[in-house]
C-alpha cells in the first residue's frame, strides 16, 4: 500500500536552476553525413548573425547576442565574383585595313612568282675565288700623293712644263733652257712616269684577265722596272746616235721632246688609274678605250713634233722618216704585243 500509495501520489516539482539557452546543432544519425569539404549552416528564423574570422571558423550568434557553438566551414572564394574592368571596357573598333597591306595582297594575286607553283629561276654565276684588293687602294693613293707632293713643291716647273706641251714654238726657245736647269723634280716626274704607266699596264691586264693567276707584288714592280728599262736604253742610244753623226744637239732637242710626252701622260694616267681600280667593268672597260685613244693622241702628236724638229736640222724624205718610225718605233711594240698574246692565249711564250 506504501508503495501503491507513492506511486498514486503526484509526484513533487523540481525546482531546476536556470540554465542560459543555447543553441547546439545535433547530429541525426537517421541522415547522411555531410561531406568533410563543405558543411551546411542552417539558417535560423531567429535572424543568426554568421562572422568569419581569420582561422576559417564561423560563430553563430542568438537575437540575444550570445555565442553559440563554433561551427568550421570552407571560405568562399568571392574572386570569381569579381568583375573585370577590362572586360567591362568597350571592345576596340576594328583598324581600317592600310594601303599597304592591299598593296601587298594585289601584290600577291598578280605576281606570278608569288604564286603557288611559281617557276624556279636558279643562279648559275660561276663561283670566283676572293681576291683581297685592299693593298690597291693604297698604290693608287700612295701614286695620287706622290704627285701632289711634285706639284706642291715645284709649282712653277710645273706650269713651265704644260707651257713648254701646249707652246711648241716657245718650248724649244725659252723654256727648254728653264727645264734641263731643274734636274731633281724633272728626275722625280720621269720616275713618277714610269710608275703611273706600270700600273695602268697591270690594271689593264687585270681588266682583260691576262695573266689572272700572276702575284701583284711581282707583277706591278716588274712592269715599273720595264718601262724605266726600255725608255733608258732608249735614252742611251739616242745619245749614242747623236754623238756618234755628230748631231748632239739634235739629239738633245728630241731626248726633251720625247721626255716631255711622258712626263704629260704620267700625269694624265692618274685619273684613269683610279677608274680602272674601283670602278665597276662597264664604266672601267669604257675608260679603258678613252685612255687609248689619249696615248694614241700623244703618241701621234710626238711624232708630228719630232719631224717638224728634225726637219730643221736635217734634210730628207718622208719616206724615210716614215721607215724610222716602222723600225724603231713601231716594230717593238708589235712583238712585244705578240709574245704577250702568245703566253696569255697558249701559257708558253
Amino acid at each position: 500500500m506504501a508503495q501503491t500509495a507513492d506511486s498514486t501520489a503526484a509526484p513533487a516539482p523540481v525546482v531546476k536552476k536556470k540554465k542560459p539557452a543555447a543553441t547546439h546543432v545535433v547530429a541525426d544519425s537517421l541522415r547522411p553525413k555531410p561531406r568533410p569539404a563543405t558543411v551546411a549552416v542552417r539558417k535560423d528564423t531567429a535572424r543568426i548573425a554568421v562572422r568569419k574570422d581569420t582561422a576559417g571558423i564561423a560563430v553563430r550568434r542568438d537575437t540575444a547576442g550570445k555565442a553559440a557553438l563554433p561551427v568550421t566551414f570552407l571560405p568562399v572564394d568571392t574572386s570569381a565574383h569579381k568583375t573585370d574592368s577590362s572586360a567591362v571596357a568597350a571592345a576596340p573598333k576594328p583598324q581600317p585595313v592600310s594601303a599597304y597591306d592591299l598593296y601587298l595582297k594585289k601584290l600577291a594575286a598578280e605576281n606570278i612568282l608569288l604564286k603557288p607553283g611559281r617557276p624556279v629561276f636558279y643562279d648559275t654565276n660561276p663561283l670566283r675565288p676572293y681576291r683581297n684588293l685592299d693593298w690597291l687602294v693604297y698604290v693608287v693613293a700612295g701614286i695620287v700623293l706622290l704627285l701632289s707632293i711634285i706639284r706642291l713643291s715645284y709649282t712653277k716647273y710645273f706650269t713651265d712644263l704644260f707651257r713648254a706641251f701646249l707652246n711648241p714654238t716657245l718650248s724649244q726657245r725659252q723654256l727648254k733652257d728653264q727645264l734641263s736647269q731643274a734636274p731633281f723634280p724633272n728626275m722625280l716626274l720621269n720616275v713618277f712616269f714610269a710608275i703611273s704607266l706600270g700600273v695602268y699596264l697591270y690594271l689593264v691586264l687585270y681588266r682583260q684577265q691576262v695573266f689572272p693567276q700572276a702575284e701583284p707584288w711581282l707583277l706591278i714592280p716588274g712592269l715599273v722596272v720595264l718601262v724605266a728599262v726600255v725608255y733608258g736604253i732608249k735614252y742611251v742610244m739616242l745619245r749614242f746616235c747623236g754623238w756618234l753623226f755628230g748631231n748632239s744637239e739634235l739629239a738633245d732637242a728630241y731626248i726633251f721632246i720625247l721626255y716631255l710626252i711622258n712626263k704629260i701622260l704620267g700625269v694624265l694616267l692618274v685619273p684613269f688609274l683610279v677608274v680602272l681600280a674601283f670602278c665597276d667593268a662597264e664604266i672601267a672597260r669604257t675608260f679603258l678605250y678613252i685612255s687609248i685613244f689619249f696615248i694614241s693622241l700623244l703618241v701621234v702628236y710626238r711624232y708630228i713634233r719630232s719631224y717638224s724638229l728634225v726637219k730643221q736640222y736635217l734634210s730628207f724624205s718622208k719616206l724615210h722618216f716614215f721607215l724610222y718610225l716602222c723600225a724603231f718605233e713601231v716594230a717593238p711594240v708589235l712583238i712585244l704585243t705578240k709574245v704577250l698574246l702568245n703566253i696569255w692565249l697558249t701559257g708558253n711564250p
